[in-house]
């Protein structure tokens, strides 16, 4: 193993951590920004306001990605794996 191909792999890795991890990352965003517009309209200053949607809308994500991101990760996994024969 060169260190050409750690590089090739670490970069994979870690872009299919960022694309694992963006449509949580874009929900609990989106949410924020919905809940801070209300509260600066409604002069509500609560910080469980914020924390708790954010939880939910996490959670929900999980509950609906959460098949396609094991999937994801156990493809990319056994295709390292695979090539470890190569190395």
């Amino acid at each position: 193993m060169t260190s050409d191909s750690a590089v090739i792999i670490l970069s994979q890795m870690l872009l299919k951590a960022a694309a694992i991890s963006m449509p949580i990352l874009g929900v609990c965003l989106v949410v924020g920004l919905i809940v801070s517009l209300f509260q600066v309209a409604t002069q509500i200053q609560e910080m469980t306001l914020t924390f708790v949607p954010k939880l939910l809308a996490a959670g929900l994500t999980l509950l609906l990605i959460g098949r396609w991101m094991i999937l994801s990760l156990v493809q990319f996994t056994t295709d390292h794996i695979e090539k470890i024969v190569n190395l």
